[in-house]
Protein backbone atom coordinates (compact mmCIF):
# COMPACT_ATOMS: atom_id res chain seq x y z
CA UNK A 1 0.00 0.00 0.00
CA UNK A 2 1.63 3.07 -0.91
CA UNK A 3 -0.29 6.94 0.20
CA UNK A 4 -0.86 8.98 -2.97
CA UNK A 5 1.34 11.77 -3.23
CA UNK A 6 1.75 12.16 0.36
CA UNK A 7 3.07 15.49 1.13
CA UNK A 8 0.69 17.16 -1.14
CA UNK A 9 -2.47 15.02 0.04
CA UNK A 10 -1.65 16.56 4.15
CA UNK A 11 -1.34 19.63 2.59
CA UNK A 12 -4.89 19.27 0.75
CA UNK A 13 -6.25 17.86 3.98
CA UNK A 14 -5.30 20.93 5.91
CA UNK A 15 -6.10 23.52 2.83
CA UNK A 16 -9.03 22.40 0.24
CA UNK A 17 -8.41 25.35 -2.02
CA UNK A 18 -5.12 23.35 -3.28
CA UNK A 19 -7.19 20.29 -4.63
CA UNK A 20 -6.86 20.20 -7.99
CA UNK A 21 -4.08 22.75 -8.40
CA UNK A 22 -0.43 22.46 -9.18
CA UNK A 23 1.53 21.76 -5.69
CA UNK A 24 4.82 21.67 -5.19
CA UNK A 25 6.30 20.56 -1.82
CA UNK A 26 10.06 22.22 -1.33
CA UNK A 27 12.57 24.26 -0.11
CA UNK A 28 14.15 28.07 -2.00
CA UNK A 29 14.56 29.13 -5.24
CA UNK A 30 17.74 27.30 -5.07
CA UNK A 31 15.88 24.06 -3.13
CA UNK A 32 14.90 20.83 -4.87
CA UNK A 33 11.28 19.30 -4.79
CA UNK A 34 10.52 16.86 -2.24
CA UNK A 35 7.43 16.38 -3.70
CA UNK A 36 4.62 17.35 -6.23
CA UNK A 37 0.94 17.16 -7.16
CA UNK A 38 -0.41 15.12 -10.40
CA UNK A 39 -1.50 18.29 -11.91
CA UNK A 40 2.13 19.30 -11.72
CA UNK A 41 3.75 16.43 -12.73
CA UNK A 42 1.31 16.89 -16.14
CA UNK A 43 4.37 19.92 -16.80
CA UNK A 44 7.13 17.39 -15.88
CA UNK A 45 7.75 18.44 -12.50
CA UNK A 46 9.67 15.57 -10.44
CA UNK A 47 10.83 14.55 -7.33
CA UNK A 48 14.20 15.67 -6.27
CA UNK A 49 14.25 18.33 -9.31
CA UNK A 50 15.67 21.84 -8.97
CA UNK A 51 13.49 24.51 -8.03
CA UNK A 52 14.34 26.78 -10.56
CA UNK A 53 13.35 24.02 -13.06
CA UNK A 54 10.61 23.22 -11.84
CA UNK A 55 8.68 26.84 -11.51
CA UNK A 56 10.23 27.54 -15.33
CA UNK A 57 8.06 24.15 -16.33
CA UNK A 58 5.02 25.27 -14.09
CA UNK A 59 5.19 29.03 -12.86
CA UNK A 60 1.62 29.17 -11.68
CA UNK A 61 2.40 26.04 -8.82
CA UNK A 62 1.68 26.71 -5.52
CA UNK A 63 5.00 26.28 -3.68
CA UNK A 64 4.74 24.88 0.14
CA UNK A 65 7.69 24.39 2.42
CA UNK A 66 6.37 21.52 3.66
CA UNK A 67 5.51 20.62 7.50
CA UNK A 68 7.53 16.94 8.20
CA UNK A 69 6.08 17.35 11.83
CA UNK A 70 2.64 17.34 10.27
CA UNK A 71 3.35 14.50 7.94
CA UNK A 72 4.69 12.24 10.13
CA UNK A 73 2.04 12.35 12.75
CA UNK A 74 -0.38 11.59 9.76
CA UNK A 75 1.34 8.88 8.87
CA UNK A 76 1.77 7.25 12.25
CA UNK A 77 -2.30 7.44 12.08
CA UNK A 78 -2.04 5.68 8.57
CA UNK A 79 0.65 3.28 10.52
CA UNK A 80 -1.98 2.58 13.31
CA UNK A 81 -5.04 1.92 11.48
CA UNK A 82 -3.42 -0.96 8.98
CA UNK A 83 -1.47 -2.78 12.16
CA UNK A 84 -5.18 -2.84 13.93
CA UNK A 85 -6.46 -5.01 11.01
CA UNK A 86 -3.73 -6.49 9.03
CA UNK A 87 -1.99 -10.07 10.83
CA UNK A 88 1.44 -9.09 9.56
CA UNK A 89 2.53 -5.22 8.78
CA UNK A 90 6.08 -3.61 7.54
CA UNK A 91 6.18 0.11 7.45
CA UNK A 92 9.09 0.66 4.34
CA UNK A 93 8.90 4.26 4.70
CA UNK A 94 6.65 7.12 5.64
CA UNK A 95 4.17 5.90 2.90
CA UNK A 96 4.33 3.03 2.11
CA UNK A 97 3.56 -0.08 3.69
CA UNK A 98 3.79 -4.04 3.23
CA UNK A 99 1.01 -6.28 4.09
CA UNK A 100 1.66 -9.91 4.72
CA UNK A 101 -2.33 -11.83 4.27
CA UNK A 102 -0.71 -15.20 4.01
CA UNK A 103 -4.25 -17.48 4.58
CA UNK A 104 -6.53 -14.74 4.80
CA UNK A 105 -7.71 -15.81 1.25
CA UNK A 106 -9.33 -19.48 3.09
CA UNK A 107 -11.68 -16.85 5.11
CA UNK A 108 -12.26 -13.76 2.96
CA UNK A 109 -11.86 -12.29 -0.18
CA UNK A 110 -7.78 -10.95 0.25
CA UNK A 111 -8.61 -8.39 -2.51
CA UNK A 112 -12.46 -7.20 -1.12
CA UNK A 113 -10.73 -7.01 2.46
CA UNK A 114 -8.04 -4.42 1.42
CA UNK A 115 -10.15 -2.33 -0.97
CA UNK A 116 -12.42 -1.77 2.21
CA UNK A 117 -9.06 -1.57 4.07
CA UNK A 118 -7.68 1.49 1.82
CA UNK A 119 -11.49 2.87 1.82
CA UNK A 120 -11.26 3.00 5.77
CA UNK A 121 -7.75 4.60 5.85
CA UNK A 122 -9.29 7.55 3.29
CA UNK A 123 -12.69 7.73 5.77
CA UNK A 124 -10.60 7.90 8.66
CA UNK A 125 -7.58 10.46 7.28
CA UNK A 126 -8.67 11.95 3.80
CA UNK A 127 -5.28 10.52 2.58
CA UNK A 128 -5.93 8.84 -0.45
CA UNK A 129 -4.20 5.25 -0.77
CA UNK A 130 -3.41 3.26 -3.46
CA UNK A 131 -2.63 -0.72 -2.74
CA UNK A 132 -1.32 -4.10 -5.05
CA UNK A 133 -1.94 -7.52 -4.21
CA UNK A 134 0.69 -10.30 -5.16
CA UNK A 135 2.86 -13.17 -4.51
CA UNK A 136 5.84 -10.70 -3.37
CA UNK A 137 7.24 -7.62 -2.28
CA UNK A 138 8.95 -6.62 -6.11
CA UNK A 139 5.62 -7.25 -7.66
CA UNK A 140 3.48 -5.76 -5.34
CA UNK A 141 5.56 -2.44 -5.06
CA UNK A 142 5.61 -1.74 -8.76
CA UNK A 143 2.06 -2.85 -9.40
CA UNK A 144 0.92 -0.41 -6.49
CA UNK A 145 3.40 2.32 -8.92
CA UNK A 146 1.34 1.63 -11.87
CA UNK A 147 -1.75 1.27 -10.58
CA UNK A 148 -1.43 5.50 -9.11
CA UNK A 149 -3.50 7.35 -8.24
CA UNK A 150 -6.04 5.77 -5.97
CA UNK A 151 -5.35 2.82 -8.23
CA UNK A 152 -6.20 -0.93 -6.98
CA UNK A 153 -4.70 -4.08 -8.64
CA UNK A 154 -4.47 -8.01 -8.23
CA UNK A 155 -2.08 -9.78 -10.14
CA UNK A 156 -1.93 -13.41 -9.35
CA UNK A 157 0.97 -16.01 -10.90
CA UNK A 158 -0.22 -16.68 -13.99
CA UNK A 159 -0.57 -12.97 -14.45
CA UNK A 160 3.27 -11.69 -13.43
CA UNK A 161 5.26 -12.02 -16.11
CA UNK A 162 2.58 -11.12 -18.49
CA UNK A 163 2.28 -7.92 -16.27
CA UNK A 164 5.91 -7.11 -15.60
CA UNK A 165 6.97 -7.91 -19.46
CA UNK A 166 6.39 -4.72 -21.39
CA UNK A 167 7.20 -2.32 -18.49
CA UNK A 168 10.80 -0.31 -18.39
CA UNK A 169 13.37 -1.84 -16.34
CA UNK A 170 13.25 1.65 -14.97
CA UNK A 171 9.95 0.01 -12.66
CA UNK A 172 11.97 -2.26 -11.17
CA UNK A 173 13.28 -0.52 -7.79
CA UNK A 174 17.02 -1.27 -7.64
CA UNK A 175 17.38 0.09 -10.89
CA UNK A 176 18.81 3.37 -10.69
CA UNK A 177 20.25 5.91 -13.64
CA UNK A 178 23.76 4.41 -13.97
CA UNK A 179 22.17 0.58 -13.89
CA UNK A 180 19.43 2.03 -16.55
CA UNK A 181 22.19 3.40 -19.23
CA UNK A 182 24.24 0.28 -18.81
CA UNK A 183 21.46 -2.03 -19.74
CA UNK A 184 19.77 0.23 -21.95
CA UNK A 185 23.15 0.62 -24.49
CA UNK A 186 22.55 -3.21 -25.14
CA UNK A 187 19.06 -3.31 -25.67
CA UNK A 188 17.61 -4.32 -22.64
CA UNK A 189 15.00 -1.55 -21.78
CA UNK A 190 11.91 -3.50 -20.89
CA UNK A 191 11.71 -6.02 -17.82
CA UNK A 192 11.00 -8.73 -20.40
CA UNK A 193 14.16 -8.72 -22.27
CA UNK A 194 16.20 -8.48 -19.01
CA UNK A 195 14.99 -11.38 -17.90
CA UNK A 196 15.72 -13.14 -20.65
CA UNK A 197 19.52 -12.44 -20.22
CA UNK A 198 21.00 -15.31 -17.87
CA UNK A 199 21.56 -14.17 -14.47
CA UNK A 200 25.92 -14.86 -14.90
CA UNK A 201 25.59 -12.60 -17.94
CA UNK A 202 24.05 -9.60 -15.53
CA UNK A 203 26.18 -10.56 -12.78
CA UNK A 204 29.34 -9.89 -15.14
CA UNK A 205 27.61 -6.80 -16.63
CA UNK A 206 26.51 -5.10 -13.15
CA UNK A 207 28.09 -7.29 -10.02
CA UNK A 208 26.75 -8.70 -7.36
CA UNK A 209 23.35 -7.43 -7.89
CA UNK A 210 22.90 -9.18 -11.40
CA UNK A 211 21.54 -11.84 -10.09
CA UNK A 212 18.98 -10.09 -8.05
CA UNK A 213 17.87 -8.07 -10.24
CA UNK A 214 17.36 -11.17 -12.49
CA UNK A 215 14.92 -12.25 -10.12
CA UNK A 216 12.91 -9.28 -9.68
CA UNK A 217 12.88 -9.04 -13.28
CA UNK A 218 11.43 -12.50 -13.61
CA UNK A 219 9.05 -11.41 -10.70
CA UNK A 220 10.73 -13.56 -7.86
CA UNK A 221 11.16 -12.24 -4.65
CA UNK A 222 11.00 -13.94 -1.13
CA UNK A 223 12.17 -11.03 0.99
CA UNK A 224 9.69 -11.34 3.93
CA UNK A 225 7.62 -8.74 5.21
CA UNK A 226 9.35 -7.46 8.54
CA UNK A 227 7.18 -6.71 11.47
CA UNK A 228 6.69 -3.15 11.81
CA UNK A 229 8.90 -1.47 14.33
CA UNK A 230 10.10 2.53 14.64
CA UNK A 231 13.73 3.07 15.41
CA UNK A 232 14.37 5.68 18.52
CA UNK A 233 17.30 6.36 18.02
CA UNK A 234 20.94 6.00 16.90
CA UNK A 235 23.61 7.62 18.93
CA UNK A 236 27.63 6.89 19.29
CA UNK A 237 29.84 7.31 22.12
CA UNK A 238 33.54 7.82 23.27
CA UNK A 239 35.63 6.90 26.43
CA UNK A 240 39.09 9.08 26.10
CA UNK A 241 42.22 6.76 26.85
CA UNK A 242 43.60 9.96 29.22
CA UNK A 243 40.63 12.63 30.21
CA UNK A 244 41.49 15.70 28.07
CA UNK A 245 41.03 19.54 27.74
CA UNK A 246 41.64 19.31 24.03
CA UNK A 247 38.07 21.27 23.50
CA UNK A 248 39.92 21.27 19.65
CA UNK A 249 40.33 17.71 19.60
CA UNK A 250 36.69 17.19 20.92
CA UNK A 251 35.22 19.33 18.68
CA UNK A 252 36.91 17.29 15.38
CA UNK A 253 35.16 14.41 17.58
CA UNK A 254 31.91 15.39 17.65
CA UNK A 255 31.86 16.69 14.18
CA UNK A 256 33.17 12.83 12.59
CA UNK A 257 30.29 11.34 15.22
CA UNK A 258 27.90 13.48 13.28
CA UNK A 259 29.01 12.65 10.00
CA UNK A 260 29.09 8.80 10.97
CA UNK A 261 25.41 9.16 12.07
CA UNK A 262 23.90 11.22 9.67
CA UNK A 263 25.15 8.34 7.02
CA UNK A 264 23.89 5.89 8.66
CA UNK A 265 20.58 7.76 8.76
CA UNK A 266 20.77 8.53 5.07
CA UNK A 267 21.53 4.33 4.45
CA UNK A 268 18.60 3.14 6.29
CA UNK A 269 16.67 6.01 5.37
CA UNK A 270 15.83 7.58 8.14
CA UNK A 271 15.39 11.91 9.33
CA UNK A 272 16.26 12.85 12.47
CA UNK A 273 14.34 15.99 14.50
CA UNK A 274 16.61 15.91 17.99
CA UNK A 275 20.14 16.24 18.53
CA UNK A 276 21.07 14.75 22.52
CA UNK A 277 25.28 15.70 23.71
CA UNK A 278 26.40 13.94 26.55
CA UNK A 279 29.54 14.87 28.17
CA UNK A 280 31.28 13.05 31.57
CA UNK A 281 33.64 15.12 33.41
CA UNK A 282 36.90 13.50 35.14
CA UNK A 283 34.90 13.07 38.50
CA UNK A 284 32.37 10.83 36.48
CA UNK A 285 29.09 14.48 36.59
CA UNK A 286 27.11 13.60 33.29
CA UNK A 287 25.53 16.47 31.50
CA UNK A 288 23.04 16.44 28.77
CA UNK A 289 21.78 18.95 26.48
CA UNK A 290 19.23 18.62 22.98
CA UNK A 291 18.23 20.72 20.65
CA UNK A 292 15.35 19.90 18.33
CA UNK A 293 15.88 20.38 14.95
CA UNK A 294 14.05 20.46 11.23
CA UNK A 295 14.07 16.86 10.17
CA UNK A 296 17.01 16.04 8.43
CA UNK A 297 19.59 13.34 7.82
CA UNK A 298 22.01 16.10 6.53
CA UNK A 299 25.48 16.14 8.92
CA UNK A 300 26.16 20.00 8.05
CA UNK A 301 23.14 20.71 10.07
CA UNK A 302 23.42 17.55 12.61
CA UNK A 303 27.13 18.91 13.19
CA UNK A 304 26.64 22.45 13.94
CA UNK A 305 23.81 21.99 16.70
CA UNK A 306 26.00 19.59 18.15
CA UNK A 307 28.82 21.67 18.30
CA UNK A 308 26.00 24.33 19.39
CA UNK A 309 25.48 22.44 22.32
CA UNK A 310 28.97 21.58 23.36
CA UNK A 311 29.22 25.12 23.88
CA UNK A 312 26.66 25.84 26.30
CA UNK A 313 27.44 22.07 28.07
CA UNK A 314 30.71 22.55 28.32
CA UNK A 315 31.17 25.21 30.88
CA UNK A 316 33.10 24.01 33.73
CA UNK A 317 37.63 23.79 33.24
CA UNK A 318 37.83 20.43 34.01
CA UNK A 319 38.74 17.28 31.79
CA UNK A 320 36.49 15.38 29.72
CA UNK A 321 36.44 11.59 30.00
CA UNK A 322 33.51 10.90 27.70
CA UNK A 323 31.74 12.55 24.87
CA UNK A 324 28.53 11.26 23.15
CA UNK A 325 26.35 12.03 20.52
CA UNK A 326 22.53 10.77 19.68
CA UNK A 327 19.72 11.68 17.54
CA UNK A 328 16.04 10.75 18.47
CA UNK A 329 13.21 11.54 16.94
CA UNK A 330 13.50 9.47 14.07
CA UNK A 331 10.80 9.18 10.99
CA UNK A 332 11.62 6.05 8.17
CA UNK A 333 11.37 8.31 5.68
CA UNK A 334 11.86 7.30 1.82
CA UNK A 335 14.09 11.26 1.02
CA UNK A 336 17.73 10.86 1.83
CA UNK A 337 17.65 14.59 3.64
CA UNK A 338 15.76 17.56 4.33
CA UNK A 339 14.80 18.18 0.88
CA UNK A 340 13.40 21.05 2.33
CA UNK A 341 15.77 23.16 3.29
CA UNK A 342 18.75 21.94 1.64
CA UNK A 343 20.22 23.07 -2.02
CA UNK A 344 20.61 21.29 -5.77
CA UNK A 345 24.48 21.43 -4.80
CA UNK A 346 24.49 20.26 -1.56
CA UNK A 347 21.92 17.30 -2.52
CA UNK A 348 24.55 16.32 -5.43
CA UNK A 349 27.22 16.35 -2.68
CA UNK A 350 25.65 13.81 -0.43
CA UNK A 351 24.44 11.98 -2.89
CA UNK A 352 28.16 11.74 -4.48
CA UNK A 353 29.53 10.79 -0.60
CA UNK A 354 27.28 8.27 0.01
CA UNK A 355 28.28 6.55 -3.12
CA UNK A 356 31.80 6.53 -2.45
CA UNK A 357 31.22 5.38 1.00
CA UNK A 358 28.77 2.21 0.11
CA UNK A 359 31.37 1.38 -2.31
CA UNK A 360 34.79 2.18 -0.27
CA UNK A 361 33.94 2.05 3.32
CA UNK A 362 31.73 4.42 5.34
CA UNK A 363 35.46 6.26 6.29
CA UNK A 364 36.52 6.77 2.73
CA UNK A 365 35.55 10.20 2.15
CA UNK A 366 34.63 13.08 4.60
CA UNK A 367 35.17 16.19 5.99
CA UNK A 368 38.64 17.25 7.25
CA UNK A 369 36.70 18.57 10.29
CA UNK A 370 35.83 15.08 11.67
CA UNK A 371 39.30 13.41 10.01
CA UNK A 372 40.62 12.63 13.20
CA UNK A 373 37.66 10.51 14.16
CA UNK A 374 37.95 8.43 11.54
CA UNK A 375 41.32 7.46 12.25
CA UNK A 376 40.68 6.77 15.96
Amino acid sequence: MDLDTFFVSCERRNNSALIGKPVIIGGGERGVVASCSYEARYYGVRSAMPMKMALRLCPEARIIRGDMDLYSKLSHEVAQIIEEKVPLMEKASIDEFYLDLSGMDRFFGTYKWTRELADSILKNTALPISFALSNNKTVSKIGTGESKPRGHMEIPDLMIRPFLDPLSIRKIPMVGEVTFQTLSRLGIKTIQKLAEVPSEVLHTLIGKNGTELWKKANGLDDTPVYPYSERKSISSEHTFGDDTLDTIGVKTLITGMAESLAHQLRREKWLASTVVLKIRYANFDTETKQMRISYTSADHTISKTALELFNKLYTRRMRLRLVGLKLTGLVHGGYQMNLFEDTEEMVSLYESMDKIKLRFGAHAVGRASGFNFHNK
